[in-house]
């Protein structure tokens, strides 16, 4: 097994950043925008979906942080997979978010350049999204550090402007914003019930919401590259949970009792008029903003745990070797540059046809998370009692084995239900057809002969030293490029 990545005292993520990525890689253009669908689809009751969703999202969060403290790898998930699984499952679920992380990128980037561009229209799209993606390649050329600093900043945005909002839609339902009447339930109750399409309404809402929590899985890489990954990722994932259960389901709460439901409309962001309806000015230009740091903070998060499975694949001989090789800085700018070539790339579509390929691209996603989230529960299923019996848990998963086998089991449902709605089933059937082919081709790599051990009979690597923040750390022989 790769040894982790070396951690320094000048380049290493902290604390504060492992939690502020694991917010910030979930709380993304989803809620603020995704939340109209689902209250079109489910009325008030897109709070049950948005229930389910968390809980089970939670709780692979809490899976992936008990995996990562115990074996932090810069592959994360796919490194778990392929020792629980077998070689041909690490190369699948590690190509399947290369993949689906990489079109995220292009996507993020032609969608913050969109809103650039109808604020500054002499400008063309192609132009923003070029520039994004330069600066953004520029920040994960740099040091962890730069990064994680990077992150934090765009995380603490979009934290504090849900905060906002809660706070504000709080005091206008208590009536204590002057000038707004509060509605009190009458939106929660009054127009066709709680549920006025019923389980059908809320199981096509929960098919959409549930998505709108990807983007938490970098955590489990960046714990490689963090200052004592066992206390680190501990802490991050306590405190990301209920932070994370707070800013979505009491925001999604705001919108339910402040709005009625029958005017949300899919694909435009209800927070837009619950802040025309608080009387705050300008609230599309707001909304918009907000917005764009999502997709830039979610765009820069991509890249880097992009980067980071390619570097990892490569070390493990599933990618071409030379994106194994790290700069004196640490960083695997190889790695780093293919991760953006996927979002550069789009640049020349969008210059010769200006939004024709955003859509095109977001169908490419497809229901992949779904698949990473189901090899991960099967991964944590098969490795936590070899990790228990080692002495190498810092974080546990409450319930165990049951929690996971229920996890798996309603990732399963989810798949049947998406298999059985017109609306979601190419979504599934694309992204089965890619995992499908990715572990036929894993498989077949495998027969070739696999050196290293992988399942129950793996050896574990030895822990790392917890210490404190800061303390020297003895460099590794790795290799290094200029």
């Amino acid at each position: 097994m790769t040894p982790p990545p070396a951690r320094t005292a000048q380049a290493a993520l902290r604390s504060r950043h492992l939690a502020m990525l694991a917010l910030g890689g979930v709380i993304g253009a989803g809620l603020f925008v995704g939340t109209g669908a689902g209250l079109a689809a489910a009325g008030p009751a897109v709070l049950v979906s948005y229930l389910l969703a968390a809980t089970l999202a939670l709780a692979i969060m809490r899976m992936l942080g008990e995996l990562a403290a115990a074996l932090p790898e810069s592959g994360s998930f796919s490194v778990y997979a392929r020792r629980a699984l077998g070689p041909w499952a690490g190369f699948t679920t590690g190509w399947l978010y290369t993949w689906v992380t990489a079109v995220a990128i292009a996507v993020e980037a032609l969608a913050g350049a969109a809103i650039l561009h109808a604020w500054w229209p002499a400008v063309p799209s192609w132009a923003f999204t070029l520039a994004a993606m330069t600066i953004f390649a520029m920040v994960n050329m740099a040091d962890v550090r730069t990064f994680g600093e990077a992150e934090f900043w765009f995380a603490s945005l979009k934290v504090l402007s849900i905060l906002a909002f809660i706070a504000l839609g709080a005091a206008a339902l208590l009536g204590l914003l002057p000038g707004t009447g509060s509605p009190g339930l009458a939106h929660l109750t009054g127009d066709g019930g709680f549920a006025p399409y019923g389980l059908s309404g809320i199981v096509t809402a929960l098919l959409g919401v549930v998505f709108a929590f990807g983007g938490m899985e970098v955590i489990g890489m960046a714990a490689a590259e963090s200052h004592d990954p066992g206390r680190s990722i501990r802490t991050a994932v306590r405190t990301a949970i209920w932070r994370i259960a707070l800013f979505y389901l009491g925001s999604v709460l705001v919108l339910v009792l402040l709005l009625p439901w029958r005017s949300a409309r899919p694909g435009e962001s209800p927070y837009v008029a619950a802040l025309v309806r608080l009387g705050i000015p300008h609230a599309d230009v707001i909304t918009q903003a907000v917005i764009l740091v999502a997709l830039l903070s979610a765009l820069n998060a991509n890249l880097y745990g992009t980067s980071r499975m390619l570097h990892s694949l490569a070390e493990r001989g599933e990618a071409p070797r030379a994106l194994a090789r790290r700069t004196r800085r640490r960083v695997p700018a190889r790695a780093v540059a293919v991760a953006s070539a996927v979002g550069f790339a789009a640049v020349v579509p969008e210059a010769v046809s200006p939004g024709a390929a955003l859509p095109l691209l977001a169908k490419a996603m497809g229901a992949a998370m779904l698949f990473m989230w189901l090899a991960l529960a099967c991964s944590h299923l098969v490795l936590r009692r070899s990790l228990e019996r080692a002495g190498r848990l810092a974080l546990r998963t409450r319930g165990f084995p049951a929690t996971t086998r229920a996890v798996i089991v309603a990732i399963a449902v989810l798949m049947v239900l998406m298999a059985l709605s017109p609306a979601t089933r190419p979504q599934l059937l694309t992204s089965a057809a890619l995992s499908a082919a990715l572990a036929l081709t894993g498989a077949r790599l495998a027969r070739r002969g696999d050196p290293q051990p992988t399942g129950r009979t793996a050896p574990l690597p030895p822990p790392a030293p917890s210490r404190e923040p800061g303390a020297p750390v003895r460099e590794p022989s790795v290799p290094a490029s200029d």
